[in-house]
């Protein structure tokens, strides 16, 4: 295998993997849309929102998937992202909260790797 075709297939894998949390959170969230709403709410984040945050993540995680405007995609979802780690999970001094926190920035810097 040559490094050109090594490359394509890292991106591949890379944009499979990386969409793969995106696709589910959106899909999760539409058959739980109850507790996704009541969750955001209880966050402090409108739950009016919710109709835009699952078409950002299952949108832009199919689209990332299939390759499609992948770098506008990627920029839009690693704001998103960390976004989405700030509100949701940057609470200093718990532990589990962190951890969900620091994923978010690492996948931050895979949505920039991949513009």
């Amino acid at each position: 295998m040559n490094n050109a075709s090594l490359n394509d297939a890292a991106a591949l894998a890379g944009r499979i993997l990386i969409s793969l949390i995106f696709i589910m959170g959106g899909f999760n969230k539409i058959v739980g849309y109850a507790g996704a709403s009541g969750y955001m709410d209880k966050m402090g984040v409108p739950s009016l929102l919710l109709p835009l945050v699952i078409a950002i993540e299952l949108g832009g995680g199919l689209l990332i998937l299939i390759g499609y405007k992948t770098r506008i995609v990627a920029f839009l979802l690693a704001g998103f992202t960390l976004l989405a780690g700030i509100l949701f999970h940057l609470k200093v001094g718990d532990g589990p909260n962190m951890i969900h926190f620091w994923k978010n920035v690492a996948m931050t810097g895979g949505f920039l790797s991949i513009m």
